[in-house]
């Protein structure tokens, strides 16, 4: 299995050797170090810890600047669990050009956040109709159900805050890779803002 934290830079688009355009997100993927190998004896289950991008050591903690001491002071830690975790070592490096052109991946972060929204953007309900009759209802969610229960059943779908979850995305293709400045170019659009840190797995 292949994994890198990466930042998502920008979308634009990519024509291939035959002439079509693709939309696609360019990704500054790595390079990422592994702060800790875990294995089955240890640990129960066999992963691997990354640590991607540089902090202040006065923003970190004592333990974490102790974990990572002689590594450095990484702006994000992440595990992923893979079956080959003996394959990698404390300290080694991880880099955009473990993947090649044509992998599969999925890709996980967190979703723009849109603060509080109502059923209409965030559950596609229709709203009222645009008749007369209606003054003011054209987006109100209308009736929530019969009045015998005496209180609003659990996961009815209402207002509220939307966004800022995690969402993954998969059967996305590598497009192009740039070894030399660690860019990743994916198919498609991926989760989050410019400059939020994403996962790629594949």
């Amino acid at each position: 299995m292949k994994a890198i934290l990466g930042t998502k830079i920008k979308m634009t688009q990519f024509f291939d050797e035959d002439g079509m355009v693709h939309p696609a997100t360019i990704v500054l993927a790595g390079p990422c170090v592994v702060t800790q190998v875990k294995n089955q004896e240890t640990d129960g289950y066999t992963a691997i810890q990354v640590g991607y991008g540089d902090q202040k050591e006065s923003r970190k903690t004592k333990a974490e600047l102790g974990h990572t001491k002689d590594l450095g002071s990484f702006a994000n830690l992440s595990e992923f669990r893979i079956d080959d975790s003996a394959s990698f070592n404390r300290g080694d490096k991880i880099e955009a050009s473990i993947f090649e052109v044509g992998d599969n991946v999925a890709i996980s972060g967190t979703s723009k956040g849109k603060g509080f929204q109502g059923v209409v953007k965030r559950h596609n309900f229709a709203g009222g109709r645009r008749s007369h009759g209606q003054k003011h209802s054209e987006r109100e969610p209308g009736s929530i159900g019969a009045t015998g229960a005496q209180r609003v059943f659990k996961g009815t779908k209402m207002g509220g805050r939307m966004g800022s979850d995690r969402i993954t995305v998969k059967n996305l293709t590598v497009l192009a890779i740039s070894p030399e400045t660690n860019e990743i170019l994916i198919k498609g659009a991926i989760p989050g803002r410019r400059g939020s840190v994403i996962e790629i797995r594949g």
